[in-house]
């Protein structure tokens, strides 16, 4: 199943037009309290489920899908697609595409980004197995290995087991 996309420039011209519409963003509540478009509603990629976005499956209207970089809009577009809704397009780009397009975004809090929380975690775990594989126990190196094969899954699955696991916790919601 390939996924249609749009550009953050022709989705921003519909909406300027008075189109209506459908624009879920599947980052985190935190991510989305950073940086998000003005029309976006935040429903996050492991919350994501066609029966609550309240859409009909036969409807022609599309529903457009944005991430920070298009990479969970794509997972979200494909999981879509799979249950059902067959007029999905995901924004090439995502949010940071839009506003490196001069196009309009809300901005609030600051806070850190998953990929950069996965590559501080990953990082901090193969620098600490590596310590322990040379002064305690050389097994601690199979941790590295560990991590390395997770991240080569992610990259060539484009689906990372820690970043889903950080989406959820407390510092990556949104604070009321």
């Amino acid at each position: 199943m390939s996924t249609q996309t749009i550009t953050p420039k022709s989705l921003y011209d519909l909406i300027s037009k008075g189109n209506s519409v459908h624009l879920v963003d599947v980052r985190t509540p935190a991510e989305f309290q950073e940086i998000h478009v003005d029309v976006a509603k935040n429903v996050p990629l492991d919350r994501l489920d066609p029966a609550t976005l309240g859409l009909d499956p036969q409807s022609k209207e599309p529903l457009y899908v944005i991430c920070r970089s298009g990479a969970r809009g794509s997972q979200a577009c494909q999981s879509l697609l799979r249950s059902g809704l067959s007029n999905v397009v995901n924004v090439e780009g995502g949010t940071m595409a839009w506003a490196q397009a001069g196009l309009p975004v809300i901005r609030g809090k600051k806070s850190v980004s998953i990929d950069r929380q996965v590559r501080m975690i990953a990082g901090s775990l193969v620098l600490l197995a590596s310590i322990l594989a040379v002064t305690l126990d050389a097994r601690w190196g199979i941790l590295s290995g560990l991590i390395g094969a997770g991240l080569l899954h992610a990259g060539l699955f484009d689906s990372c087991m820690m970043g889903m696991w950080l989406a959820k916790m407390p510092w990556n919601q949104a604070k009321s």
